[in-house]
């Protein structure tokens, strides 16, 4: 039997962490107490999944402390929240590594660092790190993420120029270019996103550029079009082609 998996935010109240217990469960559990005495005369196994903030929760540690005690694994993980039907971002958030594993639809955001000249509008490339468990040793756009629970599209777009390129933008530079979806399978995971896709013109010295080692191998500039001609041949990567045509349209 498997074991059941049980969710908690550590960005939610006490009452919702409990309620959302209860409905697991299916049945009520008001407080540690409770929870203590029904992991106690149950005879299932579990596993909790708590979300990675460092915040202060105490409801969310007595939760894990209980698990830890009646000797069910606790899991820390990023928590993603779930895009429903029309495409929103819902208040419904779960563990990344099983997002992946359920294939459910997901945000995301792709940042494009461009540079417009005479010889035509580059764009910055980011080589994925091999340890990467998604497109390893591929090149990639500028720099791309998952949105966190609780957070949204142009802050992680922020988030994840500066933590992967050493590179601190302003909102302001951000120019959203739309939305597209992707879905991607390789060996258990199912990555299946919603992205949204953003541009950013600011003027960029590479020596700003400051790759971080465990997301990104190395960087370097390139030519739209030229880049387009030789995707089909002998370049690694994993960009996709309908983002490159979205920046020629905004630029022109």
């Amino acid at each position: 039997m498997q074991p059941i998996e049980i969710f908690i935010s550590r960005l939610a109240e006490k009452d919702e962490i409990f309620s959302g217990i209860s409905l697991t469960l299916n049945t009520g559990i008001n407080d540690v107490t409770d929870l203590q005495k029904y992991l106690s005369d149950s005879t299932a196994e579990y596993r909790l999944y708590v979300s990675d903030e460092t915040n202060d929760n105490t409801a969310a540690d007595e939760v894990v402390k209980v698990f830890e005690n009646a000797g069910h694994p606790v899991i820390k993980d990023e928590f993603l929240n779930i895009i429903d039907e029309s495409d929103r971002i819902t208040t419904n958030s779960k563990p990344r590594s099983l997002v992946h594993r359920d294939g459910e639809l997901h945000p995301t955001v792709h940042v494009w660092l461009i540079r417009r000249s005479d010889m035509g509008i580059y764009v910055l490339l980011q080589k994925r790190s091999h340890t990467k468990d998604i497109y390893p040793d591929l090149w990639d756009v500028s720099a791309a993420g998952h949105v966190r629970q609780g957070q949204e599209y142009g802050i992680t777009a922020i988030k994840e120029t500066r933590e992967e390129l050493g590179l601190e933008i302003k909102r302001e530079k951000l120019e959203f270019l739309g939305f597209r979806k992707n879905s991607h399978i390789e060996g258990s995971i199912k990555d299946n996103e919603l992205t949204a896709v953003f541009m950013c013109r600011d003027e960029i010295d590479d020596s700003m550029i400051k790759p971080c080692p465990a997301e990104v191998s190395e960087v370097g500039w390139a030519e739209i079009d030229e880049l387009l001609s030789v995707m089909d041949e002998n370049l690694k990567s994993c960009i996709p082609v309908e983002e490159l045509e979205m920046i020629k349209k905004a630029v022109f």
